[in-house]
């Protein structure tokens, strides 16, 4: 039987994996019986061997089986220096953003600047806070979206949904996925696809930075100009696959730089829009998701409103 998720007790506990448990990444496994316990923890408990699955030690990433057991060290999450639950108010603005919600799925329209999940120093990310604001719900990240960008943050409710639409994602064309941006400069008119292999680099203290090369994962993504405004261009961007930062580092790449973008944009041209036309944040939005479960048979088309604040620069472009 499985103790309870915030057990102090003495000693370790063994849970054995249920059978909707199957095919489940070990850390996110703990982090459903560890409830409140930084996902930081989590991967210390791991990589110190204090975590065995089957009487061994074990990788965050392995994929568990139903019927394996798994040994927990005793955690006094009090002591973890996590807090119990996040700012009501934080609660309240995630719940407003659900944009859709069936048996098997929610939709969140996330706000630019909330992390998919905590981690390197963020206390609470959309994930964490939605199972907060539903205690005893099984709930699940799909994809992740990076924190800047706003938009269709998708978390399933069951293990079956999540292992079907990991499944879609990994088939080509499963999941089609539009977003929004204002690229900088004038963007030719029709639609101009970029083919660059990506390859994620560390730079000095950490930071994930990513670049175009040769040894890179395949990327593509299709850029379809709307309309411009301001000498800027407002497009439509389509991405055949989910690469950390694909379409800033796409947009840079071919020299249309995301407006709003720090790490790969243009300073001077990020400061005029920010100090003439109120952009304070960047400029990418996922607006749009299709996909269908069930083998096909339950077809989905979600949409999420592009951020008010972008409305407003794209009105004061003119």
């Amino acid at each position: 039987m499985t103790q309870s998720a915030n057990s102090t007790n003495a000693g370790a506990r063994t849970v054995r994996v249920p059978e909707d448990r199957d095919g489940q990444r070990l850390d996110n496994f703990l982090l459903g019986q560890l409830k409140g316990a930084p996902r930081s923890l989590i991967y210390k408990l791991v990589r110190s061997g204090q975590v065995r699955v089957n009487g061994g030690r074990a990788k965050a990433e392995r994929k568990l089986e139903a019927g394996d057991e798994v040994r927990i060290p005793p955690v006094r999450l009090n002591e973890a220096g996590e807090k119990p639950t996040p700012p009501k108010g934080f609660m309240d603005a995630l719940d407003a953003a659900i944009v859709f919600e069936d048996a098997r799925l929610l939709a969140l329209n996330k706000p630019s600047g909330v992390a998919s999940h905590g981690g390197s120093g963020i206390s609470f990310g959309a994930i964490e806070t939605l199972r907060a604001s539903r205690p005893g719900h099984t709930l699940e990240l799909v994809h992740r979206l990076d924190r800047d960008t706003s938009g269709l943050l998708i978390v399933a409710k069951k293990r079956s949904a999540l292992t079907e639409m990991q499944a879609l994602m990994r088939e080509d064309g499963g999941i089609a996925k539009r977003y929004l941006a204002l690229v900088t400069g004038r963007m030719p008119e029709g639609v101009m696809s970029v083919d660059a292999p990506l390859h994620i680099g560390l730079r000095q203290g950490g930071e994930r930075h990513v670049q175009v090369h040769r040894e890179g994962k395949p990327s593509l993504s299709h850029f379809k100009t709307l309309e411009r405004r301001g000498g800027q261009s407002y497009c439509e961007v389509r991405i055949e696959t989910g690469r950390t930062h694909q379409i800033r580092v796409h947009a840079q790449h071919i020299g249309h730089p995301v407006a709003g973008d720090d790490k790969y944009g243009e300073a001077e041209v990020n400061k005029k829009l920010r100090d003439q036309f109120g952009l304070r944040r960047l400029f990418l939005h996922a607006s749009t998701l299709e996909f269908a479960l069930d083998g096909g048979r339950e077809p989905y088309l979600l949409n999420a409103p592009l951020a008010p604040e972008l409305v407003e620069v794209l009105d004061r472009l003119g």
